[in-house]
């Protein structure tokens, strides 16, 4: 690839390397030059670009990411199309994450052009979540590099694969001593409940019995003779030694252990063993008892998902064990008063509908309580993004409030109503902005009339959303058209205040397009906005 200065007058087919305004326009990096666009540079008085050409045995950078993409998706994972030279990988089924971390590495080192990333191995992923991306680096790398990367990356079936979650019949056995209360051994059932639903399986019985090696050897056989896979133990006492009760009474009862303790952290007092027809049972640590992710996720996940887990497996879950930071430790966040009482989060994303217009090329009809396959408008964008993980869901109104707040009732949103809303679009966006809370990182602006719009579709630009990484306005795609919604990073909000007359914040993604991530979608709701009678008529068919 050749790359640096070249005179804008021979630049036609060549890559901008540099995003920059021209005139009136903006020219995002990554623009292949066309003659007008060389017209416009020429005309804003710009002689020399600094732009990228390909040379003969080079591929374009989204064409080689999705060639490697498309070589490292295994069973259940898929690529989507490339853009910017990134292809994604998202999980087709729910399951648990397994990656070859060895072929990962050697992907990587191959060449500096050719980077992939993955979630943890092992990691529990749900249908349509994004579990790996591959990124070119630079605008585009020589095709005997891609070829190699992607017979490494085929090698195997891939580099990485979901092992699909089945469904089981657990059972859950629960040991007592006195004074344990019956409160205790409820709300750890529900926990575990809950646990166990949440992997694809179902609590199908529990027994509670004392604590006592000849009782639980009793539970065990009799949950193992009605089916149950796997076995799970919470006893009253932790176990604390390969003779104390638990696994003496799976020895007893004619099984085995596998492994006793554990390198994560919660979770260390676990237990893994196999009843004598070789059914696995975990005797559980104390932190069973909590719902947040602990040692037990970790096991329970390749057990449901059919990896299955040896003594071995256990022992290398060490790297990245320690789960949070624990209480009494040394605290090395506390020394930056900075960051004192903080710690790491996802993103705090809220949705701002905008639903005050006056719809005038609808007619008499206000588009907001049209109805789209049974229900208003308005109400099919807002359980969208109610469903979403974006929150709080904040809706603007104006035209027919009273109305438009009927048809929303009963919902978990807050209502902030728009009086000025005749002076357009950018009033209501300024009256939203205001009502954001103010520990939001970032505002979703969504169209109340683009009912097509879905919640995984709005999940998909909060899961891009990383301004850290120079994704700061996340603006969805499809065929290469951009849509709405618009993710923006709050660092934006100060100027979208400014925004006046019948506009939005749109003029901003041309100012700052090297913050912009596109996030190409399946489907083209995100394209499909509904103004007119024609346009709702389509809708609903």
């Amino acid at each position: 690839m050749i790359f640096g200065l070249v005179p804008s007058a021979s630049a036609e087919g060549a890559i901008l390397t540099h995003g920059r305004k021209v005139g009136r326009k903006s020219f995002k990096k990554g623009r292949v030059l066309s003659a007008e666009d060389i017209a416009d540079l020429l005309a804003a008085g710009i002689e020399q670009v600094v732009a990228a050409r390909l040379e003969k045995g080079d591929l374009g950078e989204d064409l080689a990411a999705r060639r490697i993409a498309d070589a490292a998706s295994g069973a259940h994972v898929a690529a989507r199309r490339a853009f910017t030279g990134r292809a994604n990988l998202f999980a087709r089924a729910p399951g648990v994450l397994v990656v070859d971390g060895e072929a990962v590495d050697g992907v990587n080192r191959v060449n500096e052009a050719v980077t992939v990333a993955t979630l943890a191995p092992f990691a529990v992923v749900a249908p349509g979540q994004m579990v790996a991306t591959v990124k070119i680096i630079p605008f585009a790398v020589e095709a005997a590099v891609v070829s190699d990367c992607a017979a490494r990356a085929a090698a195997g079936g891939g580099l990485i694969r979901v092992a699909k979650l089945a469904e089981h019949a657990v059972g859950l056995i629960q040991t007592t001593l006195p004074g344990t209360k019956a409160a205790v051994l409820d709300k750890t059932r529900a926990v575990m409940r809950g646990r166990i639903e949440g992997l694809g399986s179902r609590l199908a019985e529990e027994v509670r019995c004392a604590h006592a090696t000849d009782d639980l050897v009793r539970a065990l056989a009799e949950l193992g003779a009605k089916g149950c896979w796997p076995l799970l133990v919470v006893g009253a006492s932790a176990i604390t030694d390969r003779r104390d009760v638990i696994p003496a009474a799976l020895e007893a009862g004619g099984g085995r252990i596998e492994h006793f303790g554990m390198p994560v952290d919660p979770g260390n007092l676990l237990l893994l063993g196999y009843d004598g027809g070789g059914v696995p049972v975990v005797g559980l640590p104390g932190c069973a008892r909590s719902p947040k992710f602990n040692g037990v996720d970790m096991v329970l996940g390749r057990l449901l998902s059919g990896i299955g887990v040896s003594g071995p497996d256990i022992t290398g879950m060490g790297a990245g064990g320690l789960l949070h930071e624990m209480p009494g430790r040394p605290q090395p966040r506390a020394a930056d008063p900075a960051r004192r009482g903080k710690s790491a989060r996802s993103p705090r994303i809220a949705a701002l509908v905008l639903a005050a217009g006056r719809s005038t090329r609808m007619g008499d009809v206000n588009k907001m309580l049209a109805l789209v396959n049974g229900q208003p408008m308005v109400v099919r964008v807002a359980e969208a993004v109610l469903a979403s993980i974006a929150a709080p869901a904040i809706v603007v109104t104006g035209y027919q409030a009273d109305e438009v707040r009927r048809a929303l009732a009963g919902r978990d949103l807050k209502i902030v109503e728009n009086p000025d809303y005749a002076a357009g679009l950018s009033t209501s966006l300024r009256r939203g902005l205001a009502a954001l809370p103010s520990d939001a990182d970032g505002v979703l602006v969504c169209l109340g009339d683009m009912p097509r719009v879905t919640a995984s579709q709005i999940d998909r630009l909060i899961a891009a959303f990383d301004p850290v990484a120079g994704r700061a306005i996340c603006v969805p795609t499809h065929g290469g058209k951009r849509g709405n919604p618009v993710l923006w990073g709050r660092r934006f909000i100060p100027e979208m205040l400014e925004i006046a007359g019948d506009v939005g914040a749109r003029h901003l993604i041309g100012d700052y397009a090297d913050l912009v991530a596109e996030v190409e979608m399946e489907d083209a709701g995100v394209l499909v906005d509904i103004d007119t009678p024609a346009a709702l008529k389509d809708a609903e068919g």
